[in-house]
């Protein structure tokens, strides 16, 4: 019986990929005088947004640079990120059926608050995992052990959500099921290599496919 629905964030809760490349972009325009495509982007995908302009920006304050991102990604929220309703409308059926919910993300923390805080759907989690909370991200299965554990749940009563690749892979290290989704507008992964129990491209599908 499943317990727990797990979530990855961008791309799965929210559609803030769009608002993470302008972001990324604007960083290392201003510091590296490059720039970059989506794609390119997208292949640093897997640590935090902080460690990847540690290990990326060539420019030497690092430090400027992560707060020049974070106030990027702050100031233009409310105008590339727009809730979605349907989704929101899930997350509160299941919370109100008694289903743990949680989010194991990539995403550092301080970044992901402020997009819970800008969509005012913090309250429906249980449990957060960011990508400052593991030593190894996804598609390495830390992350979502640690949810399970925080929540006292097996294996066997845990969804996984996600629409990359690295979140299947994350999913089956840790002995899940896996649900991988392409409803977001900009996903993570076009195609999932690694086959995940369940594929939706539509929220409708999650109400006839795995509810109850």
């Amino acid at each position: 019986m499943v317990k727990t629905i797990l979530f990855d964030f961008d791309g799965t809760i929210a559609n803030t990929l769009p608002l993470c490349f302008e972001a990324f972009r604007t960083v290392f325009k201003e510091f590296d005088q490059v720039i970059l495509t989506n794609d390119e982007i997208k292949e640093m995908f897997g640590p935090s947004e902080t460690e990847i302009i540690q290990l990326n920006v060539k420019h030497p304050d690092k430090l400027q640079a992560i707060e020049r991102f974070y106030e990027v990604y702050e100031t233009l929220h409310p105008s590339y990120v727009k809730p979605m309703e349907d989704l929101h409308n899930l997350l509160d059926e299941l919370d109100g059926n008694g289903i743990n919910l949680g989010i194991v993300t990539g995403k550092a923390k301080r970044s992901l608050d402020i997009s819970l805080q800008q969509l005012n759907i913090r309250s429906n989690f249980a449990v957060v995992i960011t990508g400052d909370d593991v030593t190894n991200p996804k598609p390495h299965g830390e992350g979502v052990i640690l949810a399970m554990q925080e929540l006292s749940v097996t294996p066997e009563e845990v969804l996984f959500v996600g629409d990359s690749e690295a979140d299947i892979l994350a999913g089956k290290e840790a002995n899940v099921t896996t649900v991988g989704v392409h409803w977001s507008e900009e996903v993570q992964s076009a195609d999932f290599n690694t086959k995940p129990d369940y594929y939706l491209t539509s929220i409708e599908q999650f109400y006839v496919e795995l509810l109850p």
